[in-house]
């Protein structure tokens, strides 16, 4: 399988000078970042807009979504709409599990004429790209939710379906908070063991009890949403050695490492150092709860792995992804 899908209809005629080389779009469930970047890798221009969720919203919102940042760089820049701002579309985004999705995206995103060329993969592509230090290593993305995909030294590629709960993931912010909230209901009404989460999920909330919150929830008072707002309070509340928090905590750091260590046996780099870069919102943060409890089990399932969090966001990466596909070679300063 590809990293990603390429389409190349050719450049309107009659049209002036495209403003860029590349146009690279990084969309997550919660945000979506666009860079446009010249053959050697200086950003001409920057925006970002709200979340690329087609699988949720439609191919056709998630687009809406981003045109809206483009449409941001085409006013900074005075570029007309109807031309090119770039040779080449190099768009990285939530959604794209599947080549069926990225097809679809790759048709939906061509229509728009951004650019002469198109080429659509998965957000955790662009994260190891933008992260690690050679062409190969594994990306574990811990965000909203969570996913893993991995190139070996020969080109080959590991990575899963990441549809959620029906494909066997577990964790990410969002699942997260749901299991800080599980646990402060029952423990506030009895079925469960006490918990520090109980005060600090209805504190958040600026509730009176967790009750309140899930009714809140249920009523559409407070967004679903939202409900990945608690995955710092749980962190915080496993940092003070809660026991309920900690075990919620310790089944995430298992899960990351768990899907590192698949991606590596598939890639068959279980014998040598190759990176595991970290990222996603969750893993950028760094919270010692987390990140301690994520080393210690690498250091025993996975010892050769080298633990790396991404200083660059995914939207460099796909740049960079772009570039590397127009056969440009820069330095890693997107």
């Amino acid at each position: 399988m590809t990293v990603g899908t390429t389409h190349s209809p050719g450049r309107p005629e009659g049209k002036p000078e495209r403003a860029g080389t590349v146009l690279a779009i990084d969309g997550g469930n919660s945000k979506t970042d666009v860079l446009l970047v010249d053959s050697g890798g200086a950003v001409i221009a920057s925006a970002r807009s709200g979340g690329f969720t087609p699988q949720n919203s439609g191919v056709a919102a998630a687009i809406a979504v981003a045109a809206e940042a483009v449409g941001l760089i085409r006013a900074e820049l005075a570029v007309p709409d109807g031309i090119p701002l770039a040779r080449h579309l190099a768009a990285y985004v939530a959604g794209a599990d599947l080549p069926v999705e990225e097809q679809a995206l790759a048709t939906a995103f061509m229509a728009q004429r951004w650019t002469d060329s198109v080429e659509v993969g998965n957000d955790t592509f662009a994260l190891l790209r933008a992260g690690a230090s050679r062409p190969w290593g594994v990306a574990v993305v811990c965000g909203a939710g969570i996913n893993c995909a991995g190139i070996g030294p020969d080109g080959s590629r590991a990575r899963f379906p990441a549809l959620g709960r029906l494909t066997g993931d577990w964790g990410g912010g969002h699942y997260l908070g749901e299991e800080a909230l599980w646990h402060a209901v029952r423990a506030e009404d009895g079925r469960g063991p006490a918990t520090a989460l109980v005060a600090a999920v209805a504190g958040h909330f600026g509730r009176p009890t967790v009750e309140a919150v899930a009714l809140a929830l249920h009523f559409g008072e407070i967004e679903n949403e939202r409900l990945g707002e608690l995955a710092p309070t749980l962190m915080r509340v496993a940092a003070e050695h809660d026991p309920v928090a900690v075990a919620v905590v310790d089944r995430m750091a298992e899960e990351i490492v768990t899907m590192a260590g698949v991606a590596l046996a598939r890639l068959r780099i279980t014998d040598r150092a190759a990176e595991i870069v970290l990222g996603g919102g969750v893993l950028r943060a760094r919270p010692p709860a987390l990140m301690d409890r994520i080393a210690a089990r690498a250091a025993v399932e996975i010892p050769l792995a080298e633990l790396v969090v991404a200083a660059d966001q995914p939207v460099v990466g796909a740049a960079l992804l772009g570039l590397d596909t127009l056969g440009l070679a820069v330095a890693r300063d997107v």
